[in-house]
């Protein structure tokens, strides 16, 4: 297989379903900023930390090609598969998998100053790129119709990265900096 067609070559791309669409349209935004994201996270992953994070980050990269999968469907065209579970079972993961998380922490009375080492500066910067495609996929979803679990996915999503930083911090032993106004 050919990781070349020269379709696109026109300024186009393809959609699932086959519709063609200019590659500066708001659903590749959208679908894109989900594949950075994903890949911020795979840069994550690769980095000095628990077995059970990687195991985490792994599901999330999973959901995430789900998600960037829907996003690129034309479904006016065509269905998009049922075998996809819905994104509101994730979610509950990840609201569980924060709350054992933060029961580890000491409670938050300021702002944090992203960054410390690699890994949590990882965490920040994926969390800003997930808020990034939650902004571009809810404005998606409104020119087209967007399942609203996922938009809850990616919510969540940015609040467990944000967590995950904390929780990476402890793990190294990386001082948290409080912003000071």
């Amino acid at each position: 297989m050919r990781v070349y067609t020269r379709t696109g070559d026109d300024g186009s791309t393809g959609l699932i379903g086959g519709t063609r669409v200019k590659k500066y349209d708001l659903r590749l935004e959208a679908y894109g900023t989900v594949d950075e994201l994903n890949s911020w996270i795979g840069l994550i992953r690769s980095q000095e930390i628990s077995r059970e994070d990687v195991s985490d980050l792994i599901e999330i990269q999973n959901t995430l090609f789900i998600i960037g999968a829907q996003l690129a469907t034309d479904t006016s065209v065509t269905e998009i598969p049922r075998k996809w579970e819905s994104c509101d079972e994730k979610s509950a993961i990840l609201e569980k998998r924060m709350d054992q998380i933060l029961d580890t922490l000491p409670p938050l009375t300021n702002f944090l100053l992203p960054g410390g080492n690699n890994s949590v500066s990882y965490c920040h910067i994926a969390r800003t790129v997930c808020r990034r495609a939650e902004r571009r996929t809810y404005q998606l979803s409104a020119e087209i119709s967007v399942a609203s679990d996922v938009l809850r996915y990616l919510n969540r999503l940015s609040d467990f990265l944000y967590v995950l930083s904390r929780k990476v911090a402890k793990d190294t032993g990386i001082e948290e900096i409080p912003w000071k106004s």
